[in-house]
């Protein structure tokens, strides 16, 4: 059964690896690297790796309202970055959706996306004040924050010592039969 069932999992390996390359063929193929865009609060971002640096320059990205219809429109903030990332980014965005267009100093466009800039959380109040603590946990081994001598240390060792040679002692007595 052993033979039988190797031979038909090392068949469906096999198998599964002659149909990897039809697999991939039938995918759509990714034209480049695009951007990617992420929000954190009332910042929106944009990072990417398409561009190449002309003049010093990387390029443009650019912020649309759902008014706006062309790149010229939004808020434009230029491209910084190395020649295996470049980023750009826009802060106090009040909430709502934009599109997030970048073009590249060479007039290529790099990449469009929407992003969704949510309303932030407005912190709350609790209805009473709490008392802190005036030096947090006094956390680390059993808790205690008193430093011992090597003396303390050593005889506690020794104490847990005793513990488990009296015990294993006692055990091995317990297992042997009762002569009379």
């Amino acid at each position: 059964m052993s033979n039988s069932s190797s031979v038909l999992r090392s068949g469906l390996t096999v198998a599964a690896a002659a149909a990897l390359p039809l697999l991939a063929a039938a995918a759509p193929a990714f034209a480049g690297p695009g951007i990617s865009v992420s929000t954190t609060g009332t910042t929106v971002s944009v990072t990417t790796s398409s561009c190449t640096q002309i003049n010093g320059s990387w390029g443009t990205a650019s912020l649309l309202t759902s008014s706006q219809g062309s790149f010229a429109q939004g808020r434009q903030v230029t491209l910084s970055g190395t020649a295996t990332s470049q980023s750009a980014a826009w802060s106090g965005v009040s909430p709502g959706t934009y599109t997030v267009i970048v073009v590249c100093s060479d007039g290529t466009t790099a990449g469009t996306q929407s992003v969704v800039v949510s309303t932030a959380p407005t912190p709350s109040r609790s209805a009473s004040p709490s008392a802190s603590p005036s030096r947090g946990v006094m956390g680390g081994v059993g808790g205690s924050s008193t430093d011992y001598g090597t003396v303390t240390l050593v005889a506690g060792g020794a104490l847990v010592g005793t513990g488990v040679l009296g015990t294993a002692l006692y055990l091995r007595r317990r297992n042997k039969p009762h002569r009379l």
